[in-house]
């Protein structure tokens, strides 16, 4: 069963409340609430916003001794809320309750329009008992504003050979914020213990935001650790999202991987799970997200397209981590077969880990399976306006140097099917070659290495690289319902090391729009504009970029782009423009695009925003370490 609480909506958004009473310094301030309400006998519930059920998800109410629930929605009556049937707040004088318990925030209008009802001697107490300090409120006069709850979780882990940092920069004070915010930290261990809290100042408007595991293990004297990190901006503007990417490192060579953000709400399901190789182990990392357990057989795993879920076998402590070890539960299954996540809302975005036996490994992550879609007839139509509309582009890294790979990935519980075709591109955004996969079953996984297409279809990328495109293909029927997903495999030839990534499709690059499609970070559709955050690695490390230029109908015949290189303090340093044929893509390294002093002046922590105000891009980045390692994920916007 998954949890009663709302966290994200496709038309609301992120829901503020689950992440009010899941903020760890919610807690203790529960724990001495519920202490007050037990001592006190009878306590009677008004929940005229519908918390109350929420609230017992997370701080389970079993514990006191309820007399009734109230509400003030005349259509709420009739509802059985707590196991009892709810009766009209006009009826709370008689409910014999020495306290009453008003389930809302920012409750003092909801109890002054009760008090003429409450008799003398009883107490009115609400949930602004639970409330942050003031001084960690942005929005002060309206506690479950989404940009008081800017938080997230990060994969922290330092062990031998092993060190992580978590990278972004401070998108909010060019958002308007009007300081530069702050950071709240609390560090769980695995087991869900803390094991540090503090609080940081970014230093300076734009600068980079790290957080390096080596350094939190000597600033807090810590040994070993593998943690989730809860990280909670403070002072922001107009951005409530948490966004960072995630780098694994460590003191061989070898060691280099990264991956994405945890995607700030739990979701029911997640997809896109790989199944190992022969010679692998797959281990999904479960970052329990909040300050309950998760019950023993809660969460679980399914092959894609089969009912039969196997369960996890054991509770989970609140803010633990879980090694879920997929042979525990599946050990018959191999790439390229998919697994579905059965999460209940428990979790953020996991990431897995895919070890090799060689001794190599990388990091990725799943991504959220909608259940809220259905099949859109009118995709198949929109070819007219949108041309190729839906669009998942994704790298062919340099022939020379990578072998290419990619799946799809069903990622909705309504596709039963996936009618899909790849189109191939040179990085001059000529056509070269196409590849029909049919119309997929939900069951079938299918990989098709790319490189071996480009070999039969004769098809030569004149530069060395290139990108391909998933989309629809109805020729052999179908459905489609706009959230086309899929994972993209690499190789590098000279070491065998692997990077994988997986994102989603959308429109691109056109004035028409389709249910918010083009999509927009900032405002509404159609977003035309790009603005991308690319992490650079420190020494010995270049850093490399694939941007893709990809057009549902046709644009511009060349991008507008600007490199933009800020030191760590977030101070520009140097600027370049940089021309992207419609259709087509630049592999590019740091090292190539700007000079050896632009880069000392650069010096470590400093990363590039990827501006361009007349079409959209879509970006991958990575690093190298020679001919020994590299690691790749997509980017992310501002």
């Amino acid at each position: 069963m998954s949890l009663k609480i709302e966290t994200f909506s496709n038309a609301k958004g992120g829901n503020s409340f689950f992440k009010a009473l899941g903020h760890p310094l919610t807690v203790a301030k529960a724990a001495d609430l519920y202490a007050r309400l037990r001592a006190v006998g009878k306590v009677a519930i008004y929940d005229p916003h519908g918390m109350a059920e929420g609230l017992h998800e997370f701080y389970p109410l079993d514990s006191l001794d309820i007399a009734s629930v109230y509400v003030q929605r005349v259509e709420d009556l009739g509802k059985v809320v707590l196991g009892h049937s709810v009766q009209p707040v006009t009826a709370l004088s008689s409910s014999g309750a020495s306290t009453v318990l008003v389930t809302a925030f920012d409750a003092g209008r909801l109890m002054d329009h009760i008090r003429h009802l409450v008799p003398a001697g009883v107490t009115l107490l609400s949930l602004d008992e639970l409330r942050l300090p003031a001084a960690m409120l942005t929005n002060a006069n309206r506690y479950l504003d989404p940009l008081n709850f800017a938080t997230n979780f990060g994969f922290l882990r330092d062990a031998p050979g092993q060190h992580t940092r978590i990278i972004t920069a401070d998108y909010w004070s060019g958002l308007g914020a009007p300081a530069v915010p702050r950071v709240w930290y609390c560090l769980f261990d695995q087991s869900g213990v803390i094991l540090a809290q503090w609080q940081d100042q970014i230093p300076a408007a734009g600068a980079s935001l790290i957080i390096d595991s080596q350094e939190v293990r000597a600033r807090f004297g810590l040994g070993d650790f593998t943690a989730s990190l809860f990280i909670h901006v403070l002072g922001v503007a107009r951005h409530d999202i948490v966004k960072y990417a995630l780098d694994v490192y460590g003191d061989d060579d070898t060691v280099l991987s990264c991956t994405h953000d945890a995607n700030a709400w739990p979701s029911d399901l997640f997809a896109g799970l790989p199944a190992p190789k022969d010679d692998e182990t797959v281990v999904m990392w479960v970052q329990n997200s909040h300050p309950v357990p998760i019950p023993a057989n809660a969460v679980g795993i399914n092959l894609m397209g089969s009912d039969e879920v196997r369960y996890v076998p054991t509770a989970i402590p609140p803010f633990a981590c879980y090694a879920l070890n997929v042979a525990d539960l599946f050990p018959e299954v191999r790439w390229p077969q998919q697994l579905e996540v059965q999460a209940g809302r428990y979790f953020v975005r996991p990431r897995y880990e895919v070890h090799v036996k060689n001794g190599r490994s990388r990091m990725a992550h799943v991504n959220v399976e909608r259940n809220d879609l259905v099949i859109d007839p009118n995709i198949p139509n929109l070819t007219q306006q949108l041309g190729k509309s839906y669009i998942l582009p994704a790298p062919i890294l340099p022939v020379a140097q990578f072998q290419s790979t990619m799946q799809p990935n069903p990622m909705s519980t309504a596709q039963v099917d996936l009618p899909i075709a790849a189109i191939f591109y040179d990085a001059t955004g000529v056509e070269v070659a196409r590849h029909a996969f049919g119309c997929l079953q939900r069951s079938d996984s299918v990989a098709v290495d790319m490189n071996a297409i480009l070999a039969e279809q004769a098809a030569k990328l004149t530069s060395g690289s290139g990108h391909v495109e998933l989309v629809y293909d109805f020729a052999q029927g179908g459905g489609a319902d706009g959230w086309l997903h899929g994972l993209f495999r690499y190789t590098q030839r000279s070491s065998g090391h692997i990077a994988e990534t997986s994102f989603g499709g959308h429109v691109f690059n056109t004035v028409m729009t389709y249910k918010n499609e083009p999509q927009s970070y900032v405002g509404a559709a159609p977003g035309l504009s790009t603005r991308l955050f690319l992490r650079l690695g420190d020494a010995p490390l270049d850093s490399f970029c694939h941007l893709i230029y990809p057009a549902s109908t046709p644009w511009h015949a060349q991008s507008d782009t600007h490199l933009i290189l800020f030191n760590r303090m977030g101070e520009q340093i140097a600027q370049t423009k940089i021309s992207i044929p419609c259709s087509g893509s630049l592999h590019w390294r740091y090292s190539e695009v700007f000079d050896t002093a632009t880069r000392q002046r650069a010096g470590d922590g400093a990363y590039i925003i990827i501006r361009d105000v007349t079409c959209r891009l879509f970006g991958y980045h990575g690093m190298v370490n020679g001919d020994s390692a590299f690691c790749m994920d997509h980017m992310f916007g501002f």
